[in-house]
């Protein structure tokens, strides 16, 4: 909690022009149905002796790590600076009760989680029920939203219901750990404010060209000589660990990206003769290439890599990546253009990456594991299971990402949009509306094509990102996507959006 602190008294330089004064009992996001009744009353909340228990009958209660870590950090943002001697001013509310439907505290969430709510605040009395706890946890952020402190520092809540329940399963922020080490911390503080907006799932891009600093236990030299720094600048298994289970405390799902067979420079000096070596005039140029796809040694390492993988990361999805595979090292290579006349693949490249994409898919499929993929796999007809989540991410005149969209729903592919999400890209003033105005399901489509659109992810790439300006970038511009994705499709007013984020900016302010 000394991280979530810190981080709400750094959050961050001022992205908002003015702070206007946010309606009373504002959320964000904002809920899908919430009622106060006119002239409802307020009810304050003595510190020393508020508690959250869980309900009567509920199936999830003391002892479950995550309701009762969720109590704890909830406590401690709530009340950090209690007023000592405080006005007995109405019926308090001492206790906030949770009863949860469906028993389940040990495992993870899930694309399929639950993660509804339903919050009633009345005269001294606030429960909050949810299906699952995951349900709960998203109750208690709308709660802690909920407070308010009066002129003589007493905390209080109004009278409201609320029942809220997200529009999109899949809400993601991407981290790009690679070009820019981010420290445990860094991954930590931003797990934090993504529960705060109710994000659910971290996108680790783990390892890039620039740096490999994800440390296998099966191939170690990896990291040795892949990483900016063996030393300190690697996750150890230790350090997955805590992401991990400091992500699922919070209700959110990991999910590392390993990109092949490009993106994968700093793979070659701790695995000899996996990447393609490259020629100029019939000789090694001494520099190399994607992942070489036409030896079986290059197969026998990715099988033995994505083991490893599978077994530390417990989320049922990987991300494979497949983007932006560069041909020509592949076309300089003479033993590479000789298979690929003997398959019959002429001068087509992309016939090559296909091979290699659909056996990666293949083995990791083999593993239990399903898969998400960036678009080109999808552009280049890469041959994948009906259950394929295909991530749509580039859009320029060639390909608008609203038509990619269309082409990936038709072809009955469940897809995730991130193309107008890229929030490393900055401009003056308030881009965080642009980010706002974007909705998910605008593509020509039938109702069961939209139905595939299982959600979105704000992406961070670290080109010119690092721990320095990480935080004022990613927030709380990010939060208009964590809006977009949970609230219902008519959440539009900006006006009302303005001032609530900026309430919100001044919650995470502390």
């Amino acid at each position: 909690m000394a991280a979530a602190r810190a981080l709400r008294r750094l959050l961050l330089p001022p992205l908002l022009l003015l702070v206007l004064p946010g309606p009373a009992g504002a959320v964000w996001p904002q809920p899908q149905a919430q009622h106060s009744p006119p002239g409802g009353g307020r009810c304050p909340l003595p510190p020393g002796q508020f508690r959250f228990a869980a309900a009567d009958g509920s199936a999830v209660g003391p002892g479950c790590d995550v309701l009762d870590s969720a109590f704890q950090r909830y406590r401690a943002l709530l009340f950090a600076r209690p007023t000592e001697n405080e006005p007995p001013w109405g019926p308090p509310c001492t206790q906030l009760l949770v009863y949860i439907s469906m028993p389940g505290c040990d495992g993870f969430p899930n694309l399929d989680s639950k993660e509804s709510y339903k919050l009633i605040v009345s005269k001294g009395s606030i429960l909050l029920s949810a299906e699952a706890i995951w349900g709960a946890l998203r109750g208690l952020e709308t709660f802690s939203q909920l407070i308010g402190r009066d002129e003589n520092g007493t905390y209080y809540i109004n009278e409201t219901e609320i029942v809220d329940f997200p529009r999109f399963p899949h809400r993601g922020v991407l981290l790009d750990t690679s070009r820019h080490y981010l420290p445990l911390r860094a991954i930590l503080e931003t797990l934090d404010v993504m529960a705060y907006n109710k994000f659910n799932v971290f996108h680790w891009h783990i390892v890039d060209d620039p740096s490999f600093p994800y440390e296998s236990s099966t191939f170690p030299e990896l990291s040795r000589k892949g990483a900016f720094n063996a030393m300190t600048h690697v996750y150890t298994a230790s350090d997955v660990r805590t992401v991990i289970e400091y992500a699922r405390l919070r209700g959110i799902r990991v999910i590392p990206e390993f990109d092949t067979p490009g993106h994968t420079l700093s793979w070659g000096p701790g695995a000899p003769g996996l990447l393609t070596p490259c020629y100029v005039a019939q000789e090694p140029s001494g520099t190399y290439g994607p992942i070489n796809p036409i030896l079986n040694s290059t197969y026998e390492f990715v099988t033995s890599l994505f083991r490893e993988v599978s077994s530390v990361f417990p989320d049922f999805f990987l991300h494979l990546g497949g983007d932006e595979v560069d041909f020509t090292c592949w076309g300089s290579n003479p033993k590479i253009r000789a298979f690929m006349k003997e398959m019959g693949f002429g001068e087509d490249y992309k016939k090559l990456e296909s091979l290699y994409i659909q056996r990666l898919l293949e083995i990791v499929s083999s593993l239990g594991k399903g898969y998400i993929v960036w678009q080109e796999v999808f552009d280049n007809n890469v041959e994948v299971r009906p259950d394929t989540i295909i991530h749509v991410w580039k859009d320029n005149a060639l390909m608008r990402y609203k038509d990619e969209m269309a082409n990936v729903t038709r072809a009955g592919y469940h897809a995730l949009l991130s193309s107008p999400w890229y929030l490393n890209r900055i401009s003056y003033g308030q881009d965080w509306m642009e980010a706002y105005k974007v909705e998910p399901l605008d593509f020509r489509g039938s109702p069961e094509q939209k139905a595939l659109v299982i959600g979105g992810e704000a992406c961070m790439w670290g080109e010119y990102v690092d721990v320095t300006n990480l935080t004022p970038r990613l927030w709380p511009r990010a939060g208009a996507v964590a809006e977009r994705l949970w609230s219902n499709s008519t959440v539009r007013n900006m006006d009302d959006a303005y001032a609530r984020l900026s309430e919100f900016r001044c919650t995470l302010l502390g």
